[in-house]
């Protein structure tokens, strides 16, 4: 398994999201300025363009973006590697107060020379996933609750009570994320879950037809979304994050399956959530849950927004092995765009990626 190996700042990064912290708290504000970082302002650029932003003492995009390096992780040690780098993931990963209504992009893992967008290399994604576990490798076990805390911690009910009928990728992922579900995932007949769905399934038209699925149940977070999405049989609202102990309002072994779509970073009980998710799949069925590095920052938990693409399918592939959930075959897989630049093949656009694996 090839990968690449982040070196983060830590303490550099923990004084500067500790001062952001205080700043949100004492301001009691629960939504402010939207903002974008794009290829043309690093996060360090627009802070110390920002006369309300107080940290200009931070200098160098560097602060923000270590080198990576490449490593051969096929062995037992780099794999343990890794998993050291998810146990020092804490809550200092949330670096920015502000509220955003339009995705941000996180980090990921090779930079391009021409626009400083940090993305995987090909294959990259793939190799994510151990091709063994080890259950005293399990990464959760020393984790602590800050690891899966945000900068916005007010019920998501508040967040998601105006309906967003826009997409959170670009159109090319969108395309590549509705020719994945229609044409790979799903078979003629399914009953489908499509955990925390929205007004769109990804699913075309034409597919939806063809394929006849038994059922289709959508689970969010707002009815008027939900009510738009004509390729829902069902759906109920309800918030992942209140509880928990959560429970998906489904018996037993009820879907062949279960989808999430560019929502796991802002899951603040993923174990439990896969679990559940486990529990209403019939066995041989399928989960996949699909992300890019497009989010909302002030939502995504702590252990999301530090880390890059190819630790963020590491850790997918975390969620599913050890939430006791009895899942097999767990794969990543790269449905990005790319193109061809000098010797390799960049992604062009927002990437997208998914995590599947099969239930015993």
């Amino acid at each position: 398994m090839m990968g690449r190996l982040l070196l983060l700042p830590f303490f550099r990064l923990n004084i500067v999201y500790g001062l952001i912290t205080i700043i949100v708290c004492g301001q009691n504000q629960r939504r402010t300025t939207a903002f974008s970082f794009r290829a043309s302002k690093s996060p360090v650029q627009w802070m110390n363009s920002n006369a309300n932003f107080p940290l200009n003492a931070v200098k160098n995009q560097d602060d923000f973006n270590s080198p990576y390096i490449n490593k051969d992780i096929k062995t037992r040690e780099n794999f343990l590697e890794r998993r050291r780098f998810l146990n020092n993931i804490t809550s200092a990963s949330l670096f920015t107060s502000l509220v955003s209504t339009t995705p941000l992009k996180a980090k990921a893992a090779t930079r391009d020379p021409k626009t400083g967008i940090l993305l995987p290399s090909p294959g990259e994604i793939e190799s994510s996933i151990p091709t063994s576990w080890d259950e005293n490798d399990n990464p959760f076990d020393s984790f602590s609750k800050e690891s899966f805390s945000r900068l916005d911690s007010s019920p998501d009910t508040f967040f998601y009570s105006d309906p967003r009928f826009v997409e959170h990728v670009d159109e090319q992922a969108v395309e590549s994320m509705t020719k994945y579900i229609s044409n790979r995932l799903l078979l003629p007949g399914d009953s489908v879950l499509d955990l925390c769905s929205s007004w769109t399934s990804h699913i075309s038209r034409s597919r939806l037809e063809e394929l006849k699925l038994k059922r289709v149940a959508g689970l969010g977070m707002n009815a008027k979304e939900l009510e738009a999405n004509n390729a829902l049989t069902e759906w109920a609202v309800k918030d992942l994050n209140e509880d928990k102990n959560v429970k998906l309002p489904y018996d037993n072994e009820s879907f062949d399956v279960v989808m999430c779509q560019l929502s796991v970073d802002y899951l603040i009980h993923p174990l439990e959530v896969m679990r559940e998710a486990s529990r209403v799949l019939k066995s041989g069925g399928k989960i996949a849950i699909i992300f890019s590095n497009r989010l909302f920052l002030s939502k995504a938990v702590g252990l999301w927004t530090g880390s890059d693409d190819i630790e963020h399918a590491y850790t997918v592939g975390c969620y599913l092995h050890y939430c006791n959930g009895g899942f097999k075959d767990i794969k990543a897989k790269d449905l990005s765009t790319r193109k061809q630049k000098g010797n390799e093949r960049v992604i062009v656009g927002d990437p997208l990626y998914v995590v599947t694996a099969v239930k015993t």
